[in-house]
């Protein structure tokens, strides 16, 4: 009861926390589409590198501030005892996977945004089918409890990370990921914001 109290009361926190971030991922489908529809390929392909590097470094800003802070959040909210040792402890994990988060759903915004949907579908599929044997592996067999939870979503997620990076990088069109020129280009960082953090907001 405990566990499942603790693993249940966390959602609330992780949309709070993540949702604003993801919402960025609006702006990039939508410049990419507006770039893809208007031919502008230097434009787009700035946006593809700026998308996934962006995507990374956000991650890794959210995985820092949750982990750090998870504890202390759940205390405001009125957690305690038992079930604020083990929702600390799915939370901390679970926050370590942000950067797979963030690199999926801006992965998947670029190839939705060029009428690709398909493919972000099938890799969520594979995501959430390993998602579901690694939870009987880990809680049932391996007794891991909430820890085992986390994990098993922390692997899932970087499952669907790596499938849209690589999607990305063995493109041969101009939606494709140069990863030996990693960079942000500022005005179209800026660009992201100004559609995308509207839709976090929301």
């Amino acid at each position: 009861d405990n566990s499942l109290g603790a693993v249940g009361s966390t959602g609330s926190l992780v949309n709070l926390l993540t949702n604003l971030f993801i919402g960025l991922s609006v702006g990039v489908n939508v410049l990419v589409a507006r770039y893809y529809g208007s031919g502008q390929k230097d434009n787009l392909h700035d946006t593809v590198q700026t998308a996934v590097t962006l995507s990374v470094i956000l991650g890794i800003v959210v995985a820092i501030i949750g982990f750090v802070f998870a504890p202390i959040f759940l205390e405001w909210m009125k957690l305690e005892g038992e079930i604020l040792r083990l929702a600390s402890i799915y939370l901390r994990i679970y926050f370590l996977g942000m950067p797979a988060v963030m690199l999926y759903n801006f992965g998947s915004a670029i190839l939705r945004a060029i009428g690709d949907t398909r493919r972000p579908l099938i890799f969520m599929i594979i995501s959430g089918v390993v998602n579901i044997g690694l939870n009987l592996l880990f809680v049932i067999k391996f007794q891991m409890n909430v820890a085992g939870v986390a994990i098993a979503t922390v692997i899932s997620e970087a499952i669907s990370a790596v499938l849209v990076t690589i999607c990305l990088i063995i493109e041969d069109n101009i939606i494709h990921f140069d990863i030996h020129h990693i960079y942000i280009n500022k005005n179209i960082l800026l660009k992201i914001l100004q559609i995308g953090l509207p839709a976090g907001f929301q």
